[in-house]
């Protein structure tokens, strides 16, 4: 099993080769519910992508990290083709070392969300994770750049960590998410360091300024089908 990145007090969080090679086992332990969420998103990503069977539109996994969506998509989507956009290096190399071989249906793209875009149109879109992590300032021309890729009918699935609506609403989601980790095998200090290593990092907002942004991105339909504390994981349908 890897080990997660010790983090020094003061350090910055990066998507460095320390957390790219422990980064299966950090979200299993970090992430409520994990595997229960990839499963939802996978049931909604198949239920999508099967509307628009018969075009060309491609699964689109932005932020792909290591792939672990796109895994569990392809045996489900056996005529889909998968683009997997990163921009970390560590994770880049985890993605080519395992997706790019004869036949097979993923593209691996390096590409900088802040100022590029992969121009297919898209069956499905798939955010997980992954805009919490970019400034808050490029969200809504992403979100924008979504919906106008999205073939009719296709949708993007957004999961993200949220902001409480309150300031004491927000302490006690915060509260059980860290009792959480700490049951996960998390000690006081780590759970404090990685808090403050990721100060500026991953930037939350809360649900309802999600949801408003998905609506002014132009998609009509905008529902949320997972939930857990402080994480929250929506369709939105153009």
């Amino acid at each position: 099993m890897p080990i997660e990145k010790d983090l020094e007090p003061g350090q910055r969080w990066e998507f460095d080769g320390d957390v790219a090679g422990a980064f299966d086992d950090m979200l299993e332990r970090s992430i409520p519910q994990y595997r229960v969420m990839r499963e939802a998103v996978a049931r909604m990503a198949v239920h999508y992508a099967r509307r628009s069977e018969g075009t060309s539109a491609r699964i689109v996994d932005l932020g792909a990290a290591r792939g672990a969506m796109i895994d569990d998509l392809l045996p489900l989507l056996p005529r889909r083709d998968f683009v997997a956009v990163e921009v970390s290096d560590p994770m880049l190399d985890a993605l080519r070392g395992k997706f790019e071989q004869p036949g097979s249906r993923v593209e691996v793209r390096k590409l900088d969300l802040r100022g590029e875009y992969p121009t297919d149109q898209a069956a499905v879109t798939l955010a997980v994770l992954t805009l919490q992590f970019v400034p808050i300032n490029y969200r809504h021309r992403i979100l924008r750049s979504a919906w106008e890729h999205a073939v009719g009918g296709g949708c993007l699935i957004l999961v993200e960590k949220v902001l409480g609506e309150s300031a004491e609403v927000d302490d006690a989601l915060v509260a059980a998410y860290h009792g959480l980790k700490g049951e996960n095998g998390y000690g006081r200090d780590e759970i404090e360091r990685k808090r403050l290593a990721l100060e500026g990092v991953l930037v939350p907002l809360t649900a309802s300024w999600n949801v408003d942004a998905l609506h002014r991105a132009g998609f009509r339909e905008v529902d949320c089908f997972w939930a857990w504390m402080n994480f929250r994981a929506w369709i939105a349908v153009r």
